[in-house]
């Protein structure tokens, strides 16, 4: 289906991006960020790519926050990238504004991690973008998904739903 781009401000605000389900890890984690020039385009508007960068940035720190270093998890043999992506981009960020990033986990289904993001003004106001990414273990030396999370995630994930 084909949509006139005038109605996209018709649509809702975080619509089929994210999940009416509960979260596994109810509570947000909140990572804050500016719009740095870098960033931006010519018009002093936040380029698209950035906001993913900021999303895994507020990821990574979050993993960070439960005791899971992703250095470490390379260095067991362990990565997780993202094998699936949706953003819808609401209102712009622009050069020198203040945003917070949120994140949090919302399912685990098998080796598959999902997580939802908004990335909103400080002031909880705005929202900017709202996205799902879903992340999968595999194993860096072999390059195959793994049969199941390393136990050092799993338990690290437990305790973030605890959160």
């Amino acid at each position: 289906m084909i949509m006139n781009p005038l109605d996209a401000h018709q649509l809702p605000p975080i619509g089929a991006l994210q999940s009416d389900l509960p979260a596994i890890a109810p509570n947000w984690f909140k990572y804050p960020v500016t719009a740095h020039p870098h960033y931006t385009d010519y018009g002093g508007i936040v380029w698209h790519g950035a906001y993913i960068s900021w999303m895994e940035e507020a990821r990574i720190e979050c993993l960070r926050s439960i005791g899971i270093e992703f250095a470490d998890l390379v260095a067991l043999g362990c990565d997780l990238p993202v094998v699936d992506l949706a953003l819808r981009y609401h209102h712009p960020v622009k050069m020198g504004m203040a945003a917070i990033v949120k994140t949090r986990m919302i399912e685990i289904s098998g080796v598959r991690i999902h997580w939802d993001y908004q990335v909103e003004s400080t002031d909880g106001q705005t929202l900017f973008v709202s996205a799902r990414v879903t992340l999968v273990a595999v194993d860096r030396e072999k390059g195959k998904i793994l049969r199941q999370l390393p136990p050092i995630v799993k338990d690290a994930l437990v305790k973030l739903s605890a959160s």
